[in-house]
């Protein structure tokens, strides 16, 4: 690929990288707090985390609970979650402007998340996304979840290229660890979820982005091979 053209597949990571959900889930988290006589949390205090999935987004919201009880409380967090999907949650800016220039490029994107999948399914005609996105992977989708690179290189099968062909764009360090085991370019997405512990720098992305606007531009993304 030239720094002319953008890659020919791009896939992405979907909460905190596309989507901000973070509103969707601290509304689910006051939620089950408010059902059991607590007071609501800030929205600074789950925000973080929210990439790393829904134990992370518990440990945040009952700290004072042992693990065990925490991890059975998990389909009720995914069951009031489901019931409000996409309410409060919206794209971050830029993001719409990015797919449009990659589609007018001809280039193809596609999802790949942790999100369970029927989940992340109900979100896409939410959002017009049903035709366009080209392939969806979830966390349950495969035997494997990232940071493995299964996902990455079954959602480059899928969509009908080489994993080397695609660039994985996501907000945590297990997506820039997927992206490398599976031998596909990465992009760090810098305004997504992340704790202040954690420092983009130390996962060796092949580029760091601060925006989605950053990425309108084909020379803004790493070079795919031949």
């Amino acid at each position: 690929m030239s720094a002319s053209s953008f890659p020919p597949v791009a896939l992405f990571d979907l909460d905190g990288t596309l989507l901000d959900t973070a509103p969707d889930f601290v509304v689910t988290a006051n939620a089950m707090r408010q059902a059991r006589g607590m007071e609501a949390l800030t929205e600074e205090r789950l925000r973080p985390v929210v990439s790393k999935g829904a134990r992370a987004m518990l440990a945040a919201t009952f700290p004072h609970m042992a693990e065990s009880e925490r991890h059975a409380l998990v389909p009720e967090f995914l069951d009031v979650y489901q019931s409000l999907i996409g309410r409060h949650a919206r794209l971050f800016d830029g993001v719409a402007d990015m797919l449009q220039a990659l589609e007018r490029a001809g280039s193809r994107w596609g999802i790949v998340t942790n999100k369970p999948e029927y989940l992340a399914r109900l979100i896409l005609p939410q959002l017009g996304w049903e035709q366009r996105c080209a392939v969806l992977i979830g966390g349950d989708t495969l035997a494997e979840r990232k940071p493995h690179p299964l996902p990455l290189q079954v959602a480059a099968q899928r969509i009908g290229a080489a994993a080397h062909r695609c660039v994985y764009v996501g907000d945590d360090e297990r997506d820039i660890q997927a992206a490398r085991a599976a031998a596909m370019p990465s992009i760090a997405a810098l305004w997504g979820y992340r704790p202040e512990s954690d420092d983009p720098v130390l996962w060796q992305a092949d580029v760091m982005a601060a925006t989605p606007a950053a990425l309108l531009e084909p020379a803004a993304w790493p070079a795919t091979a031949s």
